[in-house]
């Protein structure tokens, strides 16, 4: 022990004793260390979840005839109506009324229909997904020279592939010739009618659209999102970025799991981005690490309110926050009622009876008045009815060699005169006489109002 020249004392290790090293001055204090939060909403797995629906219901719609247009039949089957190419009013009611809610969510929503809902977004992604699984795996479990690992993902990303292309191309042309029809061209490789050719070209372009196109159709070639851009205004839903207190950690998590290769901090109103939300979470994993919240947010305008928070009322927190929007919701409601109310009404059968006048009447020897008319019966449901006729105002009259009871088979039309006649007995009046003709399908009736016309008293 010694004595400085400054008074303290300083203590020296003696020979021979172990080195001490004594601290002067207070312990600093330890960095406590971040306690993880909750990281919220996980998007990712709402949007695969949704995309394996949607994939469901694509395979399910033409193949159960639920949504199906048939082409060489001429029909259009609709959530179980069956619609005949005669009734092209409705059908094409029915498809505005799909683009109406399409144009309706880009409003409300914003690109929500791109992000979860597009069948091009769905298969773009999967195909990515499939061609990095594939080279994961080829490169974890085959032990050979990184030129042989490329060529053999490669071979089998594009085998995979272009089995996928098939089959996606079988189901997307079974929304337009008959499935068991289709499957028999496949069969038998036909690419000489017009069936087969629409197969194989759209394999060849599916095929292609999997290998290269992929998310660059989104933003080259698909009109909706410019169109998304005249329709959104400042309560629209969409993905921003709020940093106020410069908190951004500059990890890149969100810039790397965007599909669409873009930066969401650089502006909410990229055309590029879809509002699919996977930077929203990824920023959210990332930040609840260190115990903060994410700074990216679904939110109603770029200066609106975070998706489901503050005090707004349930109906402006799902995205009716004004007039516009109600208006619009109100026009969606009314059209779609309209649209069922129209189906409702469909008669499955249509049954159409109308006078041949190229004669007027005949009348045989003994004075019975015979009167020419035309019925049409078209089944248009998926089973076999019967179509019953009677008439109405017309006493001592009857069918002449017709039963007034038709059978129509499903999909079948039937078509055919018949003749109604009056004996002198009827006491009909001369010239023109007004009756009703009756048909009945089940619970369905329609009525004709028709003429009977019979000689005049003084015609020969």
């Amino acid at each position: 022990m010694s004595v400085t020249e400054h008074g303290s004392i300083e203590n020296k290790p003696e020979p021979g004793s172990p080195l001490v090293t004594i601290s002067e001055g207070p312990p600093k204090p330890r960095k406590s260390k971040p306690v993880p939060i909750d990281p919220g909403f996980h998007y990712h797995r709402l949007r695969k979840t949704v995309h394996v629906i949607c994939v469901i219901i694509f395979f399910l719609l033409p193949l159960s005839n639920m949504m199906r247009i048939d082409i060489p039949r001429q029909r259009f089957y609709f959530f179980g109506y069956e619609l005949w190419i005669s009734e092209f009013a409705i059908i094409f009611f029915a498809m505005m009324f799909l683009m109406f809610v399409i144009a309706a969510m880009a409003m409300l929503w914003g690109r929500i229909y791109c992000g979860y809902l597009c069948p091009q977004m769905i298969f773009s992604e999967a195909s990515i997904g499939l061609e990095n699984w594939i080279r994961r795996t080829v490169t974890k479990r085959v032990n050979s020279g990184p030129k042989v690992q490329r060529v053999l993902s490669r071979a089998l990303f594009y085998g995979i592939s272009g089995l996928a292309a098939v089959v996606l191309s079988f189901v997307f042309i079974a929304y337009f010739v008959e499935p068991r029809d289709l499957l028999h061209r496949l069969l038998s490789l036909d690419i000489k009618t017009a069936g087969g050719i629409a197969g194989a070209t759209t394999t060849l372009l599916t095929l292609v659209d999997f290998l290269f196109v992929r998310l660059r159709f989104c933003t080259t070639v698909c009109p909706y999102g410019y169109l998304q851009g005249m329709l959104t205004d400042g309560h629209t839903l969409l993905v921003h970025y709020r940093d106020g207190n410069q908190e951004c950690i500059e990890c890149m998590k969100c810039v790397r799991v965007c599909h669409m290769g873009i930066d969401i901090r650089n502006s909410p109103y990229q055309i590029e981005c879809v509002g699919c939300g996977e930077c929203i979470e990824a920023c959210n994993v990332i930040l609840a690490k260190l115990g903060k919240p994410g700074l990216i947010h679904y939110v109603w305008g770029e200066t609106g309110e975070v998706l489901l928070t503050g005090d707004k009322s349930w109906y402006q927190k799902i995205g009716l926050r004004d007039a516009k929007r109600v208006v619009v919701l109100l026009v969606l409601l009314f059209y779609g009622i309209g649209l069922f109310t129209a189906l409702s009404m469909r008669h499955a059968v249509l049954v159409q009876v109308a006078p041949v006048r190229a004669t007027l009447y005949r009348q045989d020897a003994n004075g019975t008045v015979y009167n020419r008319f035309h019925l049409k019966a078209a089944n248009r449901s998926n089973k076999q009815q019967t179509v019953v006729l009677s008439i109405e105002g017309l006493p001592g009259t009857r069918f002449e060699a017709f039963e007034n009871a038709v059978v129509v088979n499903a999909g079948q039309t039937f078509d055919s005169d018949f003749e109604i006649s009056a004996s002198p007995a009827a006491g009909l009046a001369a010239g023109v006489n007004h009756f009703r003709l009756t048909s009945r399908v089940g619970n369905e009736r329609d009525a004709f109002d028709e003429t009977f016309i019979t000689p005049f008293k003084d015609s020969k």
